[in-house]
């Protein structure tokens, strides 16, 4: 018997890869470095990476849990992203992976553990994580004399990539000064990267010796003007558990927020907010596909179910399939539309899809 699934993402390889060989041709021989913290951006962190690897020079995520789950699968360089809790420290030594420090102290405290490679981070205006960027060069030098540290990386964030190009320009021109200062006073063979998937996009050059490709390896463009270039690659389907008709004046759901104006047929479908569909795109003029046509969400988004409304589609079934994001036939809902009507950003939209999706690689 085929298997088949309530709630589940389909995950196009081949979409992935072609995103992989946009990044590839915009940052020439710099090394890429695949960012799949939060499950791949909701993707599936081991389909993800496994189909990664022969186009990523290194992994990027943002915990010890999720490097460890990466490491069953692969060999490559895994850069811990975030920063680790001082229980979390040995680990990382032992198992090589490479962790992100922002300060004298954190490094000290490998160095007790070492020898441990570690990705020095600059804090140029992102205000989360780093060595504050005047006092940059003087704790690298301090960094550099720990006997047990080995620099395998400097690097900084751009927090306004996709809103502000002109602080973005001076950001790029600040760390690039920094790194020339740094490799003057403390030469070595460690490399040097700012870049993500904006920055790649629009700021390229430079490229320094690594980008961080995130969300647009996922084909999703955090600037509108490239989104020709990727190809998405999640399309989250649902079915169809219920069809009903409903007479005029019958209330949908919690609140009772719908009234029905008519006499309307009505979907139950399998998904809501546990599997991550957003609550808040109740009543926003959210919509789903069915059968290659546009269908208005009603009433709010519950747990495990939402309704929504089908009384111009012919022949529907229970069973049918129902696209949540993606396209079908001529039509397309995006990550980004769900973004909008929701009030949030399409990061969120793709990283909180539960673990209850099946991911479905294809």
């Amino acid at each position: 018997m085929k298997e088949t699934y309530r709630c589940w993402a389909e995950i196009d390889r081949d979409a992935l890869r072609h995103n992989a060989k946009v990044v590839r041709q915009r940052i020439g021989s710099a090394e890429m470095l695949a960012v799949v913290k939060a499950n791949a951006y909701g993707h599936g962190l081991l389909g993800v990476a496994q189909t990664l690897a022969d186009d990523a020079q290194l992994f990027g995520v943002a915990n010890l849990e999720e490097a460890l789950a990466l490491r069953a699968s692969l060999p490559h360089p895994i850069v811990i992203l975030g920063p680790a809790t001082p229980e979390e420290r040995s680990i990382i030594a032992q198992r090589g992976f490479i962790p992100t420090i922002s300060s004298l102290e954190e490094a000290q405290a490998f160095d007790q553990l070492g020898p441990v490679a570690i990705n020095f981070k600059i804090d140029t205006g992102m205000g989360r994580m780093g060595v504050v960027e005047n006092e940059a060069r003087e704790v690298f030098k301090r960094v550099a004399e720990l006997s047990k540290i080995d620099i395998h990386s400097v690097s900084t964030h751009m927090p306004v990539s996709n809103e502000d190009a002109k602080f973005t320009r001076g950001q790029l021109v600040r760390f690039r000064r920094i790194i020339e200062r740094i490799r003057t006073e403390v030469p070595g063979s460690y490399r040097a990267h700012v870049l993500q998937s904006a920055g790649t996009l629009a700021f390229n050059p430079p490229t320094f010796e690594i980008v961080r490709a995130g969300i647009m390896l996922y084909g999703i463009s955090p600037l509108p003007e490239f989104q020709k270039l990727l190809k998405p690659v999640m399309t989250w389907k649902t079915r169809i558990v219920l069809i009903r008709d409903m007479p005029k004046g019958s209330s949908i759901s919690y609140g009772r927020t719908f009234i029905t104006p008519r006499k309307m047929r009505i979907a139950t479908l399998s998904a809501g907010y546990a599997d991550g569909y957003p609550w808040h795109l109740s009543n926003r003029g959210a919509a789903v596909l069915v059968r290659g046509q546009r269908c208005a969400l009603i009433g709010r988004v519950t747990m495990d179910l939402m309704m929504i409304d089908v009384s111009n589609i012919d022949n529907v079934q229970v069973g049918d399939e129902v696209v949540l994001i993606g396209r079908d036939g001529s039509e397309d809902i995006s990550a980004v539309e769900l973004a909008e009507k929701a009030g949030t950003i399409t990061w969120e939209i793709i990283t909180r899809i539960g673990a209850r999706v099946r991911r479905v690689y294809v």
